[in-house]
């Protein structure tokens, strides 16, 4: 029995990061398929196209939000809002709102590996 990879296309113009990534998530898990078992990874492949015209986000929500990472390093803890991540990578700002609604187990990365994203 060969293995069948499904690709689902999402056309992102007009609609919000959240709700984008929450049904991207629905579909790097499975859950549309009848055969949905959370402890498989799955097998469709999320292609998602006209990133750079979603739905603008609110001016509060884009200069509140901040995402932070730290280097590892005594006081290295670095930081950048929204509206400037999404001026340097759009593209990281939608894997990490999908990344945040998938299971957090084992999986995850391979699931994020079959999110295609597309400018």
């Amino acid at each position: 029995m060969e293995k069948q990879n499904h690709k689902i296309v999402i056309n992102a113009e007009g609609q919000s990061l959240g709700r984008l990534a929450s049904q991207i998530a629905v579909y790097l898990q499975d859950k549309h398929k009848p055969e949905y078992a959370p402890n498989k990874p799955g097998e469709t492949v999320v292609i998602i196209e006209n990133l750079d015209k979603i739905k603008p986000f609110r001016e509060s929500k884009s200069k509140t939000k901040i995402y932070y990472k730290h280097t590892g390093y005594l006081g290295h803890l670095k930081q950048i809002s929204l509206e400037d991540l999404w001026v340097k990578d759009p593209k990281k700002v939608l894997s990490m709102a999908v990344k945040g609604m998938l299971p957090k187990n084992k999986l995850r990365d391979k699931r994020l590996k079959r999110l295609i994203i597309q400018n």
